[in-house]
């Protein structure tokens, strides 16, 4: 189709009319964003900002690494682990040369003959001093009823004041209680009052009383400001007795005790921790009861995935001959702990109760026995007897 002369005409003039925007071309290839200036510069400071906060938090995360991995840790008695998905508690006990004992407790002690109930009542804490500066303290006490059931002969020997061997002597658990907390006190009042039956095979000169003050802490790492030891037997406790005691160096009792072995495998880099036996002194058998070990390995302070056995019924020697394989991360061992840690569960329930823990292994200055007879037999399984303390 041909158009007239004149139409072409005013196509030509509109064109020159109307040319391109110069602000996003300005010359062929010459690409501009079309932002001023102030906004670019708003941009730049904005990601330098963002810049040095990330290398702000990279460094403090370092600094925290540094100082956990640095720190004198204490050592923990721990009645639950939060990996292991158990509610529980941890307790924390200060070393010696860093924590002094400072307080005392008041409570009293009845036990009714008509009706064989034992009733303790916790009254005061007095006298504790604050040990840390960031928080105040928030004490409670936890009460463990304590049944001396047996000897433990299968355990190492203890040596007595004349250098003789003894036998020590397994403890069961036979109640556990806890009073409320009490925020922001040197000196808490309590007023709890705990009471159970005690069956007529288990006599009181049998039992001891384990009370621990301790300082609550929300992510369950509690702290054991003292300790008060109380052998029913020793007591007239016919009638209501109130007592006043002063707070004592808390100790671990004896629970039990764990047939272990320990192989080493240097090639390939692996340890084998075999969970053998366990023994436990009952006071009553249930048939509902089992018993599992849990086994938690820390090598160069790098703690690896814990293991645990196979639940079996519980029994005076529960037999487990179960091998749990470690690799280990680094050459060489400068430090390996091996935490043993021994739980009783019911069939009917879904709770966990920690029976007790044995820990072994190599130091940067000292090594177990255990450990160092594995040393010495590479490639082959060494048992040795284990007690669990609680």
């Amino acid at each position: 189709m041909c158009y007239p002369a004149t139409w072409r005409w005013r196509v030509m003039v509109m064109l020159v009319d109307y040319p391109a925007p110069m602000g996003l071309l300005s010359a062929p290839g010459d690409l501009r964003m079309p932002f001023p200036d102030t906004v670019k510069y708003c941009i730049l400071g904005i990601s330098v900002i963002l810049l040095l906060l990330a290398l702000g938090i990279l460094a403090w995360q370092i600094f925290r690494c540094y100082t956990q991995t640095h720190s004198p840790y204490t050592q923990q008695d721990t009645a639950s682990s939060q990996a292991d998905g158990d509610v529980g508690e941890q307790a924390s006990i200060k070393k010696v040369a860093d924590f002094t004992v400072d307080g005392s407790l008041r409570f009293s002690i009845y036990y009714d003959q008509l009706q064989s109930q034992l009733v303790v009542t916790i009254l005061q804490v007095e006298g504790l001093l604050e040990h840390s500066l960031t928080r105040s303290l928030q004490p409670f006490v936890k009460l463990s009823l304590m049944w001396a059931g047996s000897e433990g002969v299968e355990a190492e020997d203890r040596m007595d004041e004349e250098g003789k061997g003894t036998a020590p002597v397994l403890w069961t658990v036979l109640q556990e209680w806890r009073t409320r907390i009490v925020k922001g006190s040197c000196n808490p009042l309590f007023g709890d009052q705990f009471s159970c039956i005690l069956h007529e095979h288990q006599e009181l000169h049998h039992i001891s009383l384990r009370m621990e003050v301790r300082d609550f802490d929300k992510f369950s790492r509690h702290t054991v400001l003292g300790q008060v030891r109380v052998p029913l037997g020793q007591l007239n406790i016919s009638y209501p007795l109130e007592l006043h005691e002063d707070l004592q160096m808390p100790e671990k009792d004896l629970v039990g005790e764990v047939l272990l072995s320990l192989k080493f495998l240097p090639t390939s880099q692996r340890l084998e921790v075999g969970v053998l036996k366990v023994r436990t002194a009952l006071a009553e058998t249930y048939s509902d009861t089992a018993l599992y070990a849990r086994i938690s390995v820390q090598c160069n302070q790098c703690k690896l995935r814990y293991q645990k056995t196979s639940a079996v019924a519980r029994c005076l020697v529960t037999v487990f001959n179960e091998v749990l394989m470690f690799s280990l991360p680094e050459f060489p061992l400068q430090q390996c702990k091996i935490l043993v840690s021994v739980y009783e569960t019911h069939t009917r329930k879904s709770t966990k109760h920690l029976i007790g823990q044995s820990t072994l292994g190599k130091e940067k200055g000292s090594e177990d026995e255990h450990w160092r007879l594995m040393m010495r037999s590479v490639r082959q399984p060494i048992a040795k007897w284990h007690g669990l303390l609680i």
